[in-house]
């Protein structure tokens, strides 16, 4: 990137993209912010909070801000499929769209308008640059194109483990990743945080929420607004009906708390000596819910994976790599296997318990992301 480029920052009110901005500025380039207002009609909700917040960062750091209204197609892309999901039984990782439909497109859409050179944001990412030829900067200067001579952008886990955010951001491409600048790669959380104190920037001091439209709602009271259900049989593997369920949305795979059935408490179970019941599984067309008080059945080797992006280059298969199946949770070592065009089988080493059909299964190779898809079923 050169000394002076123009650079639209993604501003959300929050403590990370504020010191990413700040961290831009003081290297030298035009910095212009954009807050992108996804959903609060509320004058009192927690939208405003957040804008107001970007209004006084973008302020403070004496830049200029673009707001971007963008409700209407957040429902569209984000909410709406976010609720689709758990109707036809899946659980679904809205931030995973989120990032690559909304924010990154919003992004490159007022790049361009704004005649910028890059995009930035407060993701905790690192990206490597590998030059494959070193004429291609010079022949690249001139417009003069050679597919022999290009540049190949890694995405790689950040420094701090314990915030990384690349398992978010599978879904970007060579294209997206040559125009975008993640600032807080190399830094810990904790040393973002002194920044921002250093340079008295008006941030909100709320850490975000994995699902930000939730507005600090659980999920089922959330999709209770939303979805029409039908109370239905609860049922084991073999049949019995055990009770009712209030609606199959409001549960998801390996589930045991707000079952309602059997003893109240852990201790009667013992007593009983069946265990608590787990959600394994759902039967939409007869809308039951099925349960087993046997947590081995929660476990498999192997699921399968499609709508599959590879962030640099398609590997060879079968490919040996670590797998991270929720954010959050821990990798674990997989062969993975092409089963036909866009879809993967995923074999552990190890068992694996309630690989849950809609997140998202992201792969990696010393510290890299290689890709990664939605997961369809386990076996």
């Amino acid at each position: 990137m050169k000394i002076r480029s123009k650079i639209l920052v993604a501003l959300s009110g929050g403590v990370d993209s504020a010191v990413a901005a700040s961290i831009l500025k003081k290297q030298g380039h035009e910095v212009v912010g954009a807050f992108f207002h996804f959903f609060g009609p509320s004058k009192m909700g927690k939208t405003d909070q957040n804008r107001n917040s970007a209004m006084l960062i973008a302020k403070k750091l004496g830049i200029p801000l673009k707001i971007v209204d963008a409700r209407k197609e957040f429902k569209k892309k984000v909410i709406n499929y976010f609720v689709d999901e758990y109707k036809n039984g899946r659980t679904p990782n809205p931030c995973v769209v989120c990032n690559k439909e909304m924010k990154f497109r919003l992004l490159f859409d007022l790049m361009k308008k704004e005649k910028a050179d890059a995009v930035a944001t407060g993701h905790y990412a690192r990206l490597r640059r590998e030059i494959l030829n070193p004429k291609y900067e010079i022949l690249n200067k001139f417009k003069i194109q050679n597919s022999k001579f290009k540049i190949v952008y890694h995405l790689q886990q950040a420094s701090d483990k314990t915030k990384d955010q690349s398992y978010f951001l599978y879904r970007l491409t060579q294209k997206d990743l040559a125009k975008i600048i993640f600032p807080l790669g190399n830094h810990k959380k904790s040393e973002v945080k002194k920044l921002a104190g250093k340079m008295k920037l008006p941030t909100l001091e709320e850490e975000s929420q994995d699902i930000c439209f939730l507005l600090g709602q659980d999920i089922s009271s959330y999709l209770g607004k939303c979805i029409k259900t039908r109370k239905g049989n609860i049922i084991d593997s073999a049949g019995k009906v055990l009770g009712k369920h209030k609606g199959l949305p409001f549960y998801t795979l390996g589930q045991r708390k707000g079952i309602k059935i059997g003893p109240p408490s852990p201790r009667l179970w013992r007593a009983r000596g069946t265990g608590p019941y787990f959600v394994v599984g759902k039967n939409l067309r007869r809308n039951e819910l099925v349960v087993t008080n046997d947590p081995e059945k929660l476990l498999t080797r192997k699921f399968f994976v499609s709508g599959v992006n590879w962030v640099s280059v398609r590997p060879k298969f079968p490919l040996r790599a670590r797998v991270q199946t929720r954010y959050r949770a821990g990798k674990f070592s997989a062969i993975i296997r092409e089963v036909r065009s866009g879809k993967l089988e995923v074999r552990s080493e190890k068992y694996l318990r309630a690989v849950t059909a809609g997140q998202s299964a992201v792969f990696y190779k010393n510290g890299e992301v290689l890709g990664g898809g939605i997961i369809n079923h386990a076996n």
